[in-house]
């Protein structure tokens, strides 16, 4: 044969031996799901800064934002800085444990109760309502571009395991 010819051999059975052992051996996840946890508190958290949410689209400004100046979900900084993470051996959990997070998250009406108006200071003014319509501002999830840097994490956890092992 005329030219260039290049043979490559290679002994995969080490690569085999090696995913079949992380198929039949449970591993304990813990670390790269809590390296996991603490980028998406970041993520989000940037997200909430920028007024964006997991899906890319700009949140509507809110009433206080409009009037007052400021940020949309972001007043005191208490639900950004809420944010956190809970790592377990298969999985993370983030969240928050503000009980308004949830209207936040995803929007609804709230309704006076415990008296005949809701009150609310907006630009410096009382205003009295019956009720308030807040929209959908989903600020915790996991955004297209989180995906590559939860894999990396993950890949990078499996190589060490194998170079370990």
């Amino acid at each position: 044969m005329a030219g260039l010819s290049i043979t490559i051999n290679a002994d995969f059975k080490p690569v085999a031996d090696f995913l079949r052992r992380l198929e039949t051996e449970p591993q304990d996840l813990t670390s790269p799901m809590d390296e996991i946890g603490q980028y998406l508190v970041q993520a989000n958290q940037r997200r909430m800064y920028q007024g964006v949410g997991p899906d890319g689209q700009a949140w509507e400004p809110s009433v206080r934002a409009k009037n007052e100046g400021g940020k949309t979900l972001i007043d005191s900084g208490g639900l950004r800085d809420s944010l956190t993470q809970i790592p377990g051996p298969d999985s993370v959990e983030v969240g928050t444990n503000k009980v308004y997070a949830a209207i936040h998250q995803f929007g609804g009406t709230i309704t006076a109760k415990n008296a005949p108006y809701l009150m609310f200071i907006v630009g410096g003014q009382f205003v009295k309502t019956k009720s308030v319509t807040i929209p959908a501002r989903p600020f915790v999830g996991i955004a297209d571009e989180d995906h590559n840097e939860i894999l990396n994490i993950l890949q990078d956890f499996i190589i060490d395991l194998g170079v370990a092992n």
